[in-house]
């Protein structure tokens, strides 16, 4: 017996592939410059000093070091020490 009972039914029966976003290197990792550190739809992350904030808001690390992440003024922001 077919699970799907005609082709019409499958018409709306696709979904997109997964983006893969969110945070790629956790507090205290380690980077170089270059190293994606998160991925994001708009700036739910502020790119703080030692890091850049890319046109489709990935914020890369401009330098070698430590990720930290803090909070100002309710703000959350990434930085590399």
């Amino acid at each position: 017996m077919a699970h799907t009972k005609s082709q019409r039914t499958v018409r709306g029966n696709r979904d997109s592939r997964s983006k893969r976003l969110g945070i790629k290197v956790f507090e205290g990792g380690r980077v170089i410059p270059g190293n994606i550190i998160v991925r994001q739809r708009g700036t739910k992350i502020n790119a703080g000093p030692g890091t850049l904030l890319s046109r489709d808001f990935t914020i890369l690390a401009l330098k070698e070091g430590k990720v930290r992440f803090y909070r100002r003024r309710g703000e959350l922001f990434v930085t590399v020490d």
